[in-house]
């Protein structure tokens, strides 16, 4: 955990900068090409998509809050949810703020009494976590630049899904099977 004072440079701040996207869950679903699960990240300035590709565990989670499900017991992300609130501790923010060899990172923003602290993430943590606390969803404009130029450098193919993620409607965001 870090200070928001000592954060690494290149990061952002709580109050958020140009460097920023905002962005939402636009869905889950299987990429039809690897078969492994996968969020797809909606601009909601613009018309850009992030894929994220997850795994099947996380994917789970995030399927949960989205279908608003109810378990019996907590999932690790309600129990960390939860743990947080005893502590008066509330996430502000995740920021989806690096990439690098095909893997991105995040942070979470967390306000304990007006103490800023940041938490290392994996993005898929962070985004269960930022559904079950209800928080904004930022990824750094450099991530998302960067992120269009790998997909692009890949194979044939990415073009070609990056255009249909980014035509996908609601009807077209089929849910995420098990």
């Amino acid at each position: 955990m870090t200070r928001s004072a000592e954060h690494a440079k290149g990061s952002t701040t709580p109050e958020g900068t140009g460097d920023e996207v905002e962005v939402r869950i636009r869905g889950l679903m299987m990429d039809p090409v690897t078969n492994m699960p996968m969020i797809v990240l909606k601009d909601l300035t613009g018309d850009g998509v992030l894929p994220i590709w997850v795994g099947i565990f996380e994917a789970n989670a995030i399927a949960l809050e989205i279908e608003k499900s109810a378990t019996p017991r907590p999932m690790t992300h309600d129990l960390l949810r939860n743990v947080l609130r005893a502590f008066d501790a509330t996430v502000t923010r995740v920021v989806i703020n690096d990439l690098k060899d095909d893997t991105f990172f995040a942070v979470i923003w967390l306000d304990r009494d007006g103490d800023v602290m940041t938490m290392d993430s994996r993005p898929s943590d962070a985004l269960a976590l930022a559904m079950r606390a209800d928080c904004p969803i930022y990824v750094s404009r450099t991530v998302m630049d960067n992120a269009r130029m790998n997909q692009k450098g890949r194979d044939v193919n990415s073009d070609e899904l990056r255009r249909w993620l980014e035509g996908l409607g609601d009807d077209d965001m089929g849910r995420y099977k098990m």
